[in-house]
């Protein structure tokens, strides 16, 4: 692309220079050595052979070819697109990967909404949906236009840092972990177990904004906002209900980074070999990444919205099971807590299928937004990088 835009340059200033022949000639003859002055060992021969059809004298040939190799040491003095990622700061990172994180959350969130509602093991009537458009449709008729938006303020919060720490340390432990197990190359290995190390931060910050979110998305939500949702889980069920799903999450994200990261680095193998910024090669292997590793960690999903959620009338519907004369064990069920017993609810009330509730609004929901998150972090990346290397040439 650079050396493109230099031939372009030299073209329009031949065409420029008042239609001299001669100017016009010796520029011509520049484009030519230039473009040979980039194989090695082979300029010398293009031009002594090239020369005597350009025509031109020989003092402007001698001033541009020393001003051809000026400039071919300068193009090779800059990095192309892999390269420029590797000497990104991290706070580069950082500003690329929060801005992916705020724009793929906002833009897909009311499929979110959606896929929270169709994970629901005890629907309301008027909350069983037949699919993503017939649950859009229902959800604005019934209950407003703004409605698939409540909780994107706090979703909003949360995925800044959450998405900027992401990032930043899956890049940072890509490159040492590939330094370390395979010099030179890329390796799957690195690539996943920076992948789950990343998701382990990532999610420290994200699960109490969930668990926000997640409630204000369900039916008949009893809060009025964001904050008189965080008083009353505070004060009603303690700080521990922030975390509650926090395990469950891990489980569920560490496996479903790790693929999905796995699968990206794999389908930009084949997809952009050369690892040049290719927007359409990013969206689609980010699409197809995300796209896989929902559909392979929904089970764990639905588990993670359920106990966020602990939606009533799944927990009444465990009440008689107690039996009569068993008040206190029954208080004991009045919250769903732990992986295990979140595993036993979902296949008593739902069977195997229940696992894979809504296993089509997770998929719908992942596909954009992990191409979104991919093609909005590489593009600010490789304008940031690129700014701060064009800075630091200028001075």
């Amino acid at each position: 692309m650079e050396a493109d835009g230099f031939v372009r340059r030299r073209r329009m200033t031949a065409e420029t220079t008042g239609n001299d022949p001669g100017v016009a000639g010796a520029s011509a003859g520049a484009e030519v050595r230039w473009l040979g002055g980039r194989f090695w060992g082979v300029s010398e021969t293009i031009v002594g052979s090239l020369s005597p059809r350009i025509g031109g004298e020989t003092e402007l040939q001698t001033v541009d070819c020393n001003r051809s190799a000026q400039d071919a040491q300068t193009e090779d003095s800059e990095p192309d697109y892999e390269g420029l990622p590797q000497g990104a700061s991290t706070s580069t990172h950082m500003w690329a990967g929060a801005v992916a994180g705020i724009m793929e959350h906002c833009l897909m969130f009311p499929i979110d909404c959606v896929k929270t509602r169709m994970q629901s093991l005890q629907p309301a009537p008027a909350a069983r949906y037949r699919n993503v458009m017939d649950a859009l449709r229902r959800i604005i008729a019934t209950e407003g236009v703004w409605r698939p938006m409540r909780g994107l303020n706090a979703t909003a919060v949360g995925a800044g840092p959450a998405h900027a720490l992401y990032f930043a340390s899956y890049e940072k432990l890509k490159k040492t972990l590939s330094d370390a197990i395979h010099p030179g190359a890329n390796s799957h290995l690195a690539n996943g177990t920076a992948g789950c190390v990343a998701t382990v931060l990532h999610d420290a910050i994200m699960n109490p904004t969930e668990v926000v979110k997640q409630r204000m998305q369900m039916y008949n939500s009893p809060y009025r906002g964001v904050m008189d949702c965080v008083r009353a889980v505070w004060y009603k069920e303690g700080p521990g209900a922030f975390y509650r799903s926090y395990t469950t999450q891990l489980t569920m994200n560490v496996p479903f980074q790790a693929l999905h990261f796995m699968t990206y680095e794999y389908l930009q193998e084949l997809l952009n070999p050369h690892r040049q910024y290719n927007p359409s090669s990013h969206m689609m292997s980010g699409a197809l990444a995300g796209a896989i590793a929902a559909a392979a960690t929904t089970p764990l999903d639905v588990c993670k919205t359920l106990l966020n959620t602990q939606e009533s009338l799944t927990l009444h519907s465990l009440s008689p099971s107690q039996g009569p004369g068993q008040g206190q064990g029954q208080g004991a069920h009045r919250q769903i807590s732990g992986l295990a017993h979140a595993f036993r609810t979902v296949y008593r009330l739902g069977g195997l299928p229940g696992f894979f509730k809504g296993v089509q609004a997770r998929i719908i929901y992942q596909m954009p937004s992990t191409a979104i998150s991919w093609s909005v972090y590489e593009f600010f990346k490789y304008g940031l990088t690129k700014h701060q290397h064009n800075k630091r040439r200028s001075q």
